[in-house]
């Protein structure tokens, strides 16, 4: 019921920001918690960022506290990411998910996913 296209992704130098955004059609994401996940070669998917219906309640992983912030806004069915000091340890492709719950998007279930959007950070 929920299609979700990622995009904002590119090469940036270490330091660097980015900005992602998630666009959602077909149900409306202010249903869902939504997050972000990613994906570095050859390592696992990794929880990165949720957001709650109304935004109280947001959860970060460790390695991207005081630099990404999670933000969205239901009427225009979109979720970004603002990611500030980019390092190369960040490199990967990022996906935006649906929740049933900030809880849930943190242990790493989702309903819906998109189809991700490189990231690359040069040193």
């Amino acid at each position: 019921q929920v299609q979700l296209v990622e995009s904002g992704g590119g090469l940036v130098q270490a330091g660097g920001s980015l900005r992602l955004s998630c666009a959602a059609s077909g149900r409306s994401v202010s249903n869902y918690a939504m997050g972000w996940f990613r994906q570095a070669p050859g390592k696992d998917r990794e929880f990165v960022a949720t957001i709650s219906r109304n935004g109280a309640t947001i959860y970060y992983t460790d390695s991207v506290k005081g630099r990404f912030a999670i933000s969205r806004d239901n009427a225009k069915n979109t979720v970004y990411l603002q990611m500030n000091s980019l390092q190369p340890e960040d490199t990967a492709v990022y996906y935006c998910a649906a929740a049933s719950s900030a809880y849930a998007a943190k242990l790493g279930s989702a309903n819906y996913w998109g189809q991700g959007t490189q990231v690359t950070v040069s040193s």
